[in-house]
């Protein structure tokens, strides 16, 4: 088996602090969903870079932050765990952000790894290169790092220069996955993600915490190249139901339009999709529920 660099490359973090973005874009498709709300990611999911030279297999975890249900308990328990097997450990911070007691508890857990360890901060196109350089050497008392990488995933910034930086603290192995395989997600997942995420930026204040999407049908009509889904959209309030939903079924409908342009562009087809929204109260305190949607460890 021929030989190359590879391995795999963990992002942690808090909260919104851009690993997601960030690894969309080393991969250079849309992989993991993304918004300004906190605990956006929900799933512990794989993105594969392949080379002629390298695979790098890139983890995005959720945010790590003071959970305030079994959910928030769950997402973080993944997202330590994801620290466990991994060849370098990528502890993601935000320039445009105080480093503080969230930093300093993500870089206990990082600490504690055998990981080769890398601070990556993010978002440095919002900050000028004083501050950058603060919160360097702020960042850098957490922990101690075998190598310090600074860009901007939005802008492109030193992407490149992170892939670099990655595939020289890779060990020479075997490629992990297929060469044209980009992610191990599950295409219901990335399906029930995008949904997910088109709730997310449509709405405000406690609704998208409360959101948690599962498809009920898939089936693919290979005459007319068309994939039908019908999704369920639950929330635990009526009045977050009726958020959704929206006069006469108009933010919905807009939801579903957004959807299903990504939707699309994944499955490589015409896509018709059906959302409902359902309430089922108070589901982010019930860990069975938490696990059949498939949140944190649930798959």
């Amino acid at each position: 088996m021929t030989q190359v660099r590879s391995g795999f490359v963990v992002l942690i973090g808090r909260p919104n602090t851009g690993k997601s973005t960030l690894l969309n874009a080393v991969v250079g498709s849309k992989i993991a969903i993304t918004s300004d709300t906190p605990q956006t990611t929900r799933h512990r999911l794989r993105a594969v870079l392949d080379r002629e030279d390298a695979q790098v297999i890139l983890v995005d975890t959720p945010g790590l932050h003071k959970p305030h249900d079994a959910l928030g308990e769950e997402l973080n328990r993944s997202a330590l765990m994801a620290l466990n097997d991994v060849d370098v450990a990528c502890m993601v911070v935000d320039a445009s952000q105080p480093v503080g007691k969230g930093d300093e508890w993500v870089a206990r857990h990082m600490a504690a790894s055998s990981a080769r360890k890398v601070l990556v901060l993010t978002k440095i196109d919002l900050v000028g290169q004083d501050e950058a350089e603060r919160q360097i050497i702020r960042a850098k008392r957490l922990v101690e790092f075998d190598d310090v990488i600074a860009l901007s995933a939005v802008s492109g910034f030193n992407v490149d220069g992170f892939v670099a930086g990655m595939i020289e603290l890779l060990p020479e192995g075997p490629r992990y996955f297929p060469r044209d395989m980009e992610t191990d997600q599950p295409v219901e997942v990335m399906i029930a993600e995008f949904v997910r995420e088109k709730v997310l930026r449509s709405t405000y204040d406690e609704v998208p915490h409360s959101v948690g999407v599962v498809i009920d049908d898939l089936a693919y009509d290979e005459e007319r190249d068309l994939t039908s889904i019908y999704a369920v959209v639950f929330v635990e309030r009526d009045s977050q139901k009726g958020i959704i939903v929206g006069k006469g079924g108009e933010k919905i409908k807009h939801i579903g339009t957004e959807a299903r342009k990504d939707l699309e562009r994944l499955l490589g087809g015409h896509v018709f999709l059906d959302l409902v929204v359902k309430v089922k109260r108070h589901w982010r305190r019930d860990a069975s529920q938490i696990r059949r949607f498939g949140y944190g460890e649930g798959l």
